[in-house]
């Protein structure tokens, strides 16, 4: 059974409901007097169905995008920061305090998330150009990509894909950061070449982008509960139309490379994410919770492949290099997505 989309703490009773429950909505909204559902009751009914179509707007969004490129190509780069911002906001007013000091005492399932990052993808996609033969520029881009961070997106898979929320903030944090020596180091290591990252630039960013917008919409939850319930219904939707919006200009920006890339590199590029999802699921499943383990899914298959398409633009001179970073950005985001939608489909045991 499909449960719906806004955390079900809200409205449930004790800590416990608070805490563990999986993405429901209750409300107090009633039937109209000739027993025709409530507007809100409708509302949520046709914003599930949106939401559970989010990987058809992503393949939209990127047809879209390679056909016609000036349908995105308007929009600013520089206000990717404020999109990614709203979306961190959308997630923000869902969480309290206490999710935080909850995931904090997982200090191993953070760390498993960060060896997964800039362990198991790396290894991943090493195999991965090894076994399609890849041209070294372009192998050199698939492993870049393995090398760099999460993406902000999979805080939105992970609400939508009825994980934990909190845990998935906290480990898309802690791999931003951690790129900072992570993406120099495995450049070295596995490319020969030294990335240069700024690491005062990525501070601020994820500063700025990703913990300051939860910190206030947590904030923003702990002061106006009652509101913040009626808001809730709109997050999600919210929140898959500012990815796709992200998704269509990372790509329109790169059409050319992305319709260029042959069968291999886009098969490539598909299993990498692929492979990562399935690793972390069912890498972790026998320890953790199927919650957690959709979480540590969606955090190994999703990577922040618009920094990667930017590391290689900067750092490496053959042209090549750089494809398998925009290639990426649409099968990071339409399998991630599609993960998400999947597990709305199999209820966590919390339900």
């Amino acid at each position: 059974m499909m449960s719906h989309l806004i955390p079900s703490k809200y409205v449930a009773t004790g800590e416990e409901s608070r805490t563990t429950r999986p993405l429901t909505v209750m409300t107090s909204t009633t039937a109209s007097d000739d027993g025709s559902p409530a507007p809100m009751d409708t509302f949520r009914r046709y914003a599930q169905i949106f939401c559970n179509l989010f990987p058809v707007w992503t393949v939209i969004t990127a047809v879209s995008a390679l056909k016609i490129p000036d349908l995105y190509l308007g929009i600013p780069p520089s206000t990717f920061p404020a999109q990614i911002g709203l979306l961190m906001l959308c997630m923000g007013i869902s969480l309290k305090p206490a999710d935080f000091k909850r995931v904090l005492q997982r200090p191993v399932a953070v760390l498993l998330a960060f060896l997964g990052c800039y362990g198991v993808m790396p290894s991943l996609a090493i195999f991965i150009g090894k076994a399609f033969s890849l041209e070294p520029a372009l192998a050199a881009g698939l492993v870049l990509v393995a090398c760099i961070n999460g993406a902000q997106a999979s805080n939105l898979c992970t609400f939508i894909g009825q994980g934990d929320l909190a845990l998935s903030v906290l480990m898309t944090t802690m791999t931003t950061i951690g790129a900072i020596v992570m993406t120099p180091l495995m450049g070295k290591l596995l490319l020969g070449q030294v990335v240069p990252v700024n690491a005062a630039a990525i501070s601020i960013s994820t500063i700025q982008v990703v913990l300051a917008p939860i910190l206030i919409g947590m904030s923003f939850n702990l002061k106006f509960p009652e509101l913040v319930k009626k808001i809730l219904p709109f997050s999600p939707i919210v929140g898959v139309v500012v990815t796709c919006l992200l998704v269509g200009t990372s790509v329109a920006g790169c059409a050319t490379s992305i319709l260029n890339a042959g069968f291999k590199l886009q098969a490539s590029a598909a299993l990498l994410h692929a492979l990562g999802g399935a690793a972390g699921y069912f890498l972790t499943k026998p320890f953790y919770s199927e919650k957690i383990a959709r979480t540590f899914a969606i955090e190994w298959a999703m990577k922040s492949s618009a920094f990667g398409f930017l590391l290689a633009s900067l750092h490496f001179p053959e042209f090549a290099v750089r494809v398998p970073s925009a290639v990426s950005i649409v099968w990071m985001t339409l399998i991630g997505s599609s993960m998400a939608v999947l597990s709305r489909f199999f209820p966590t045991a919390e339900e």
